[in-house]
Order: structure tokens, then C-alpha cells, then sequence
């Protein structure tokens, strides 16, 4: 049981620096996008920047659920990869299905990816907010500062 707790928080250690990887690189990318002035101010663009961050999100926490499964295959829990990503992929999503399960030496490591998984979920949502927020910001200045009627959006 230690052994997958130390192993489990490895594992959710190297996750999150994946998540916060991600999110570098995207706040990076809106630092760049502001330097070169092209950050949208309307609605459709603001959208579409979203859309793009959460999609980079997605990729992000599909790598964090992939890490998972090769360390349940290491460890002999499934057969294949499919398997174990389908499975991995259903505990980071804290749905529990059930169809699949571990063994009992290895039901810890299920529950620490839930964990995980809600973790990284909130810390997803989290940016996801603030960058909307600040884009939203954006569009309301722009209507209000610039004179363009709210017809226009």
C-alpha cells in the first residue's frame, strides 16, 4: 500500500507539472498574441481563442491520463494499452463506470487518478475562467472605449 501511495503521488506530481506545461505555453502564447496586438475584441474571436485553449487543455489531460495507463500496464493491471487508457481515462474523469476494474493491489492508484483528475479538471476550469474573463474584459472595453454598438458583435 505505501508503494502506490509513493508511486501515486509521483505520478500525480508529474501530472501536474505536465498541466502547469500546458498552461505555461498557453499564457505564453496570449503574452505573444498581446505583444503583437492581435487578440481579438470580439465575441466570435474570443470564442475561437477559447475553443483553441480548451482543445489544448484536452491534449494536456489526455497525455496526463495516458501516463496513468502506461504505469498501470508496467505494473500488469491490463493486458494492453487500450485497456488501460480506457480505464485510466474513466477513473480521471471520476466517472466509475465499474465495467473494468484493478486489483486489489492496484485499487489505490485507481483512486489517487480520481483524485488527480478532479485536481486537474478544477485547474483546467480554473484557466479556462480567468482567460475568458480577461478576453471578456477585452470585447467590453473595445465596444465601450471604441464606440461599437452591441448590433455590431
Amino acid at each position: 500500500m505505501v508503494e502506490n501511495l509513493i508511486l501515486g503521488v509521483v505520478v500525480m506530481t508529474l501530472c501536474l507539472v505536465i498541466q502547469c506545461v500546458v498552461v505555461a505555453i498557453l499564457l505564453l502564447a496570449l503574452l505573444r498574441l498581446e505583444k503583437r496586438g492581435t487578440i481579438p475584441d470580439r465575441l466570435i474571436g474570443v470564442s475561437v481563442l477559447l475553443a483553441v485553449f480548451a482543445l489544448i487543455m484536452m491534449a494536456g489531460t489526455l497525455v496526463q491520463a495516458a501516463v496513468w495507463a502506461a504505469v498501470f500496464l508496467a505494473r500488469g493491471e491490463f493486458a494492453d494499452f487500450a485497456t488501460a487508457f480506457y480505464h485510466s481515462l474513466v477513473n480521471f474523469a471520476t466517472l466509475g463506470y465499474g465495467d473494468i476494474v484493478m486489483s486489489e493491489r492496484g485499487r489505490l492508484l485507481g483512486a489517487l487518478e480520481a483524485t488527480n483528475g478532479v485536481l486537474m479538471f478544477g485547474l483546467t476550469t480554473g484557466v479556462l475562467f480567468g482567460v475568458f474573463s480577461a478576453l471578456l474584459h477585452r470585447v467590453w472595453d473595445a465596444q465601450h472605449e471604441g464606440g461599437v454598438s452591441s448590433a455590431s458583435q
